[in-house]
């Protein structure tokens, strides 16, 4: 057996091993714990037969189009029956009684899509994509049809709706600011490096010490600097600027992500060819023509890395903004902590791990291209 069927193997021992856990809990209100069901005894047939389906997608010398479709198909399974199983497990019970997803679900369903995806990885990109769109059309059916209504997940967010949705645009706007800003110092800093490779020293260092200071600190620490600096400039009010709010956390933000930048725009300006330079200066061309020309076309996978990285840390940090009072999805989950209540929680963290992937993906893609291109 290869080592990567034996990897899938392991994941498929995965999903079974969430379907012996907890699948669901189910609890009077939102808040007091649950009782769990095993993911067994709650799906009842539909467990084994996604189980099967998802051992399909293990490469036993099957087409890969045929176990990329069997998994998905599985996977669809376990989620319908979720939903199916979460409105049988409310039947006769208090309108504020919830049917919680449980630690089976989320280890069955993680290892099940790692399962397809690697599988999935053998088809070609025609395939893939055609997947990928079957997938989300699969998912939007289930969720037209309200499979998933009695889930608590989904009470938590139809309660909220407009309050998620108002939070994911103010996490991307908290998250684009930040980027920004990072950019607006790092682009300078990274050409003054370059142009002076002695300033290159202390430039990372001075960025780098911006790494060791823990998130949380840092956010918390530019409140009172904030308030210092508006009670000596009170004009900046009329920015916008305060002390508590977007200001701490996209400031914070852009400090982490300066460094990552800073190191690939200043990697990418060096890793030029030395011969493609000279034969540039052979020909007359200036140093602001050889960067154009020269540096920078060579240079744009190295800076693909560097912004890919950035990006995927901009989301994850202004989660921390939800504590200084910018909003965004982490006061979801920061409220949820507050209240104990797991779906808020997730309702948070979920579009945050789905934009980080998302972004992640779109980025690689990118760095790929232009990989490709030079």
């Amino acid at each position: 057996m290869r080592a990567g069927e034996i990897g899938r193997a392991l994941l498929l021992a995965s999903v079974l091993a969430g379907l012996l856990l907890p699948w669901l809990t189910v609890a009077p209100n939102r808040l007091l714990p649950g009782t769990g069901m095993p993911g067994f005894s709650a799906l009842g047939w539909a467990g084994p037969a996604a189980l099967l389906a998802l051992a399909l997608a293990v490469p036993w010398r099957l087409p890969a189009w045929l176990g990329a479709g069997a998994g998905l198909a599985g996977l669809a399974l376990l989620l319908a029956a979720t939903g199916w199983a979460a409105a049988a497990a409310l039947e006769g019970m208090a309108p504020a009684a919830r049917a919680g997803l449980g630690g089976g679900f989320w280890l069955g369903l993680m290892a099940g899509a790692a399962l397809v995806v690697a599988r999935a990885a053998a088809l070609p990109t025609l395939g893939r994509v055609a997947l990928a769109a079957l997938a989300l059309l699969v998912l939007a059916g289930l969720w037209q049809a309200e499979t998933f209504a009695a889930l608590s997940l989904v009470v938590e967010y139809q309660a909220r709706q407009a309050a998620v949705h108002a939070a994911l645009l103010r996490h991307l706007a908290l998250a684009g600011a930040a980027l920004a800003l990072a950019l607006l110092l790092a682009v300078p800093l990274a050409w003054a490096g370059f142009r002076r490779p002695r300033a290159a020293g202390p430039m990372g260092a001075a960025l780098g010490a911006v790494q060791v200071v823990p998130a949380i600190a840092l956010f918390a620490a530019l409140i009172p600097l904030l308030a210092g600096l508006l009670a000596l400039l009170p004009a900046l009010r009329g920015l916008g600027l305060g002390a508590i709010g977007p200001a701490p956390a996209v400031l914070a933000t852009a400090g982490y992500l300066a460094l990552p930048l800073w190191r690939s725009i200043l990697g990418g300006l060096t890793a030029a060819d030395p011969a493609a330079v000279a034969a540039a200066r052979a020909m007359g061309m200036t140093e602001g023509g050889i960067t154009r020309e020269v540096r920078l076309p060579l240079a744009l996978p190295v800076f693909a890395g560097g912004l890919r990285l950035a990006v995927v840390q901009a989301i994850g940090l202004v989660t921390l903004g939800g504590l200084v009072g910018a909003g965004g999805l982490g006061a979801l989950v920061f409220e949820g902590l507050a209240q104990f209540a797991t779906d808020l929680m997730l309702l948070g963290a979920l579009p945050i791990m789905a934009l980080a992937l998302a972004a992640d993906a779109l980025a690689r893609l990118v760095e790929q291209r232009l990989g490709t291109n030079t």
